[in-house]
């Protein structure tokens, strides 16, 4: 029988979706199942992008430019600019979704073997994606007891070799929802204009940041323009997760020819999701602030309900709608399963992100789990209760 890749041998399981054969059997056993391991927010689309598409009169559906549409392009530069982003309509390629942006900067920055340094934990899909691209990830351990926050610059600078060709961050942070400091930023700015090296930063979460914190993207440090790559989507923004549209984003000329040949390679991004991503451009900011104030007040409950519990600890998120949350079990992996296999309270369960998988360091994170915090606040402290009734019952077998 022939034999798969090495690749596919590599590639890692995602954690956050691995455990869905588990929850469909839990749900025809008649249980309600809790979705807390997927970011998948429940917020309305903003209508202005479903009606673009119900109302568009395509009689032929063609394949776009492979840069996507020229005036999506020029709008996305224009929002940009309101939130004072020096980006140009040239400095933007986009992409069918977030990964693919990342796939594209991985690809044209990296060769075989090549390493990237990501403060961990981290988006669990930065380990596919640099398997599939042959690229070797260099953990630097950030922790809970520091709420997540940047590892010294010293952890980074001792991880750099000749094979170091760029440090990869989410800000805010997914699964963490750390939000890095202006003073972050810039200490990285630093390390990689003195070392040579790519600052890649997926900022998709960009919006959704709280208590008066703001965000600080690193396409505004100065000096950063031939270092910078800025990833981003409209999944979490607009919540058009099934939308797929996102953009690779920089000022360094050589970059994004590169990444245009990948771009060229696939074709273009779906058009009828452009059609709706431009639309949704149009979205008023009464709607990001009602959203901002709903995922609050789902944050500061959660994290509240979680504080209660006897052995658990969780450092409070300032941006996303996630959180890691130390639980009092030696291995999550084999709770996640349990809580969707065997436990329910009152024919209801929940099922979440063992983040084990958010780590490339080994035997890391074995006792903690990512939650969402993408449900309706009532849901949310039943889901908190399920979870604390289920670590009573999990503990005494």
């Amino acid at each position: 029988m022939p034999k798969i890749s090495l690749k596919g041998l590599q590639m890692p399981e995602s954690p956050i979706r691995k455990l869905v054969p588990y929850a469909e059997i839990a749900k025809k056993k008649g249980h309600n199942v809790y979705h807390l391991n997927i970011g998948q927010p429940d917020i309305k689309t903003p209508q202005v992008a479903l009606d673009a598409v119900k109302n568009a009169n395509i009689e032929v559906l063609e394949y776009s430019h492979s840069a996507g549409f020229d005036s999506y392009r020029e709008k996305l530069s224009s929002y940009y600019k309101n939130q004072n982003l020096p980006i140009d309509k040239q400095d933007i390629i986009i992409t069918t979704g977030g990964s693919e942006a990342l796939l594209f900067a991985l690809g044209s920055t990296m060769d075989s073997d090549d390493e990237v340094i990501i403060p961990e934990p981290f988006y669990a899909n930065y380990n596919g994606f640099a398997v599939a691209s042959g690229v070797k990830v260099v953990p630097v351990i950030s922790s809970i007891e520091t709420g997540f926050a940047l590892p010294p610059i010293e952890d980074f600078e001792k991880l750099i070799t000749s094979k170091t060709k760029a440090i990869l961050i989410c800000n805010p942070g997914n699964p963490t929802g750390y939000l890095y400091s202006e003073d972050e930023i810039n200490q990285l700015a630093k390390i990689v204009k003195k070392h040579d090296l790519f600052l890649i930063a997926d900022e998709v979460y960009r919006e959704f940041t709280y208590d008066g914190f703001k965000h600080n993207s690193i396409m505004t440090v100065d000096g950063l323009e031939n270092h910078a790559i800025m990833i981003d989507s409209v999944s979490k923004r607009f919540s058009m997760c099934g939308a797929r549209i996102g953009c690779i984003v920089s000022k360094n000329r050589e970059v994004m020819t590169a990444a245009m040949k990948f771009a060229q390679a696939r074709l273009s991004p779906p058009t009828y999701a452009q059609i709706a991503s431009e639309a949704a451009l149009d979205t008023p900011q009464s709607y990001f602030d009602e959203v901002i104030t709903e995922y609050k007040e789902r944050r500061d409950i959660l994290i509240a309900e979680l504080n209660k519990i006897e052995g658990v600890q969780v450092a409070t998120p300032k941006g996303a709608f996630y959180c890691i949350a130390k639980l009092p079990i030696k291995d999550a992996n084999n709770f996640a399963q349990w809580l969707l296999e065997t436990y329910d309270l009152d024919g209801e369960t929940i099922m979440v992100a063992p983040a084990a998988g958010f780590y490339s360091s080994p035997n890391v994170g074995l006792d903690e789990v990512r939650i969402a915090y993408v449900l309706k606040k009532e849901a949310l402290v039943r889901s908190v209760e399920i979870l604390k009734e289920a670590l009573i019952a999990y503990n005494k077998l």
